[in-house]
């Protein structure tokens, strides 16, 4: 891993199916800053026997000793705004005793026929926007999502939307709060890797559909939103994506899930009546709220400091460090960790409350278009949530 210089050949026939895991695997949370970065990465898994292709016979587009910046933002929220003291109407609540514990005094909530791929859609044509990139110049959208709105993914309709007539690969990724992270370090390296030039990083979800608006625990947490970054390739000199690391414990995963509901009926002889399954239902969200703080507050900072470590660079280098924002105490609390100033967090957990997935490009596209963040600056990023699933990033804002 500490050569510069790779050849990387991977094994799957086509770029019509996800290399997540490939790729992941290969680059191991190390991705080199600018002047250690990749010189040289091919990728020939679009050529028929490539492993009897000499490298001097790849095509041109194949070879990449390029980099990959964050170059467009854009982000949507629902109309309907829900405070803390409407939420004091119907749980036994109040706006004190929410903002003292969260640091949340408002979220917005999709009503009617609002729908998350239609934030999502929203988000994304102001970051094409924003990039100066058309929607036809797009080949990977990414959407990072645990609500979709059809069971079998969103993203091909978001791609729709937009107008792809290129018809560029879309999936979806789950990965929950964590799911923006694992969405720029997956558009990084099928960049590196795959010589793709524009990929699109969506973060949306809808939580909402899922909150027990009885249980104060969890209701008071939670709105809906969608955040978009698009991620091109670039020079070397250039390069936004410095480090990552990724983490997941499926062991933790009873403290934060969503769960299918068991739909079991019994016959007249107490036997399980199995056939036909009746339609499954999920759970409304179950949360260990301390276990959850716990964990946060353990992981981030240790994620964070490995992650500076693989792409060479310390502390001092941030600029800015922009958290999922799930909650003002433990924004607070990394920052503390890592010895950053307040006033270089970046939090608008108050006016949102946890919008899991797109928390993180949601608060980047305020920070970027109010003018707090500024071309050239490093941010580092993480996401964390249910899975339980963590991850960081150190990038740099182009």
């Amino acid at each position: 891993m500490a050569n510069a210089s790779w050849v990387f050949t991977p094994t799957v026939p086509h770029f019509n199916k996800p290399m997540i895991s490939p790729l992941i695997s290969t680059f191991r949370s190390r991705v080199y800053p600018h002047d250690r970065i990749l010189k040289r990465v091919l990728c020939s898994s679009a050529v028929h026997g490539a492993d009897k292709v000499s490298v001097s016979e790849l095509k041109a587009s194949r070879v990449v000793g390029k980099g990959c910046k964050l170059v467009g933002c854009g982000s949507a929220v629902p109309k309907l705004e829900v405070s803390n003291d409407d939420l004091s109407k119907i749980v036994d609540t109040s706006d004190e005793w929410i903002s003292v514990r969260t640091g949340i005094r408002n979220r917005r909530v999709i009503t009617g026929k609002d729908k998350m791929t239609g934030l999502a859609v929203e988000a994304a044509q102001k970051a094409l926007e924003m990039a100066e990139v058309d929607a036809d110049d797009v080949d990977l959208l990414l959407l990072c999502t645990s609500t979709p709105d059809d069971l079998f993914g969103s993203a091909p309709q978001i791609q729709a939307a937009l107008g792809c007539k290129g018809n560029p690969l879309a999936f979806d990724i789950t990965a929950a709060c964590s799911g923006f992270v694992l969405g720029l370090v997956s558009a990084s390296c099928y960049i590196r890797g795959g010589g793709f030039k524009n990929v699109l990083v969506i973060g949306a979800d809808a939580l909402s559909r899922y909150v027990d608006w009885t249980d104060r625990g969890t209701c008071i947490l939670f709105g809906d939103a969608a955040g978009a970054v698009l991620v091109q390739a670039c020079e070397s000199e250039d390069d936004g994506v410095f480090g990552f690391d990724l983490h997941s414990d499926g062991e933790g995963y009873r403290h934060l899930h969503t769960g299918i509901k068991a739909n079991e009926e019994f016959g007249t002889n107490g036997s399980v009546v199995d056939f036909p399954p009746k339609r499954s239902s999920y759970s409304s969200i179950q949360m260990n709220g301390k276990e959850v703080f716990r964990f946060a507050c353990r992981v981030v900072p240790q994620s964070i400091e490995i992650a500076l470590e693989n792409a060479g660079l310390t502390r001092s280098s941030i600029d800015w460090l922009l958290l999922h924002q799930a909650n003002q105490r433990i924004l607070d609390a990394v920052a503390t960790r890592l010895e950053i100033p307040a006033d270089r967090v970046i939090s608008n957990l108050a006016n949102y409350g946890n919008t899991s997935a797109a928390s993180i490009p949601l608060a980047l596209d305020e920070a970027v278009r109010s003018g707090k963040v500024k071309p050239g600056q490093t941010i580092a990023t993480s996401g964390f949530g249910a899975g339980l699933t963590w991850g960081s990033a150190i990038i740099r804002w182009n």
